[in-house]
């Protein structure tokens, strides 16, 4: 297969360490452009990576023939426009997640997609991780019995990222630990559960510890340092149910809280038959009954670089247009969900997704 030609716009944090390592790492791709608004982060990948051309113009990317496939690495606030750009330009692309920071963008994306019929993949990456995949091979199996209700935890301690910068700007991130983390652990459930269809949500948001931002005390600031001069209008926490028409979904999120134990971030599938808590990127254990007896089984698959899988997959993808798991098509329900417990916090009441 000869190897098609790639531009990564945004040469951020998850470019840097996911997509453009894993694209080096692919023999099936090259890298054509790197693109970013500050024409350092573009100019000092090239220079890091040696090879490609630095870019400050995604449509410079867009207008080049040679170009297949693009990931789109930006902050949130630019991940419709691009992606529509570069359908309507004839390229498959990879949206880091989440799609779009509102359910309306999201499905602008879906119907350029549709339009233009290439292939538009969002950047859900458990999808491709090991631990993840072998969960639902054993709730396809059965073997967890009728699964009735999915418990969702990605809960932190007072670890706010970029305190007044993107991350907690509604305007450019759409919205806080939901749609920054959130985003991932229902989209396993999603996945490992067959995307069941969403039918209502009801959920709180709250923002306690972050505002004022001066007096903010933290463990650590990923994405920092805070910007006491920005903005913080997104929420730091969330607690909420959604009823589909397969398990009740429960969660509790938060980028800040008083709790500062380590054990905060898991899922826990509970069956029938039997159950499951996944730890998120990692291990899982099986908790049954067999001849009478409880029994506890840890399972660790050896796990392969999910970032990796999720981009060779992209990679054959461009060239076959074939959809994969990620596909917006599938995860435009995620992005549903998302907004109806957005819709239900600013409401205070139940609503339909």
């Amino acid at each position: 297969m000869e190897k098609i030609k790639v531009a990564v716009i945004g040469c951020g944090t998850i470019a840097n360490s996911a997509h453009i390592p894993s694209y080096m790492n692919c023999d099936e791709a090259e890298i054509k452009y790197f693109c970013d608004i500050i024409p350092q982060r573009a100019t000092d990948a090239v220079a890091k990576y040696g090879c490609g051309i630095a870019i400050t113009d995604y449509h410079d990317a867009l207008n080049d023939p040679e170009v297949t496939a693009v990931s789109v690495c930006t902050p949130n606030y630019a991940h419709k426009e691009i992606s529509v750009a570069a359908l309507k330009a004839g390229k498959s692309v990879l949206c880091e997640k989440p799609a779009a920071r509102t359910l309306a963008e999201a499905e602008a994306m879906l119907e350029a997609q549709r339009k233009y019929g290439k292939i538009l993949n969002i950047g859900v990456v458990n999808r491709f991780n090991d631990n993840v995949r072998e969960i639902k091979k054993i709730i396809d199996s059965g073997a967890l019995g009728d699964i009735y209700h999915v418990y969702v935890s990605f809960r932190a301690h007072r670890s706010i990222p970029g305190l007044g910068g993107a991350f907690t700007t509604k305007d450019i991130a759409g919205g806080g630990v939901l749609i920054d983390w959130g985003v991932h652990y229902l989209d396993i459930v999603m996945y490992c559960c067959g995307d069941p269809t969403p039918l209502t949500a009801s959920a709180e948001t709250f923002s306690k510890l972050g505002n004022p931002m001066e007096k903010y005390v933290y463990e650590k600031m990923w994405a920092g340092p805070p910007k006491y001069d920005g903005t913080c209008d997104v929420e730091e926490s969330i607690s909420g149910i959604i009823r589909t028409n397969g398990p009740v979904i429960t969660l509790h999120g938060a980028w800040a809280q008083n709790i500062g134990e380590e054990d905060g971030r898991y899922i826990d599938f509970m069956g029938t038959k039997a159950g499951i808590r996944l730890w998120y990127g990692g291990k899982f254990k099986v908790y049954g009954v067999k001849d009478g007896k409880l029994t506890t089984e840890e399972i660790d698959v050896v796990n392969s670089d999910m970032f990796q899988n999720e981009i060779n997959a992209f990679v054959r993808d461009s060239v076959t247009q074939e959809k994969l798991p990620s596909h917006i098509e599938v995860n435009i329900k995620t992005q549903r969900i998302m907004e109806a417990l957005y819709a239900s916090a600013e409401q205070h009441r139940e609503v339909m997704v």
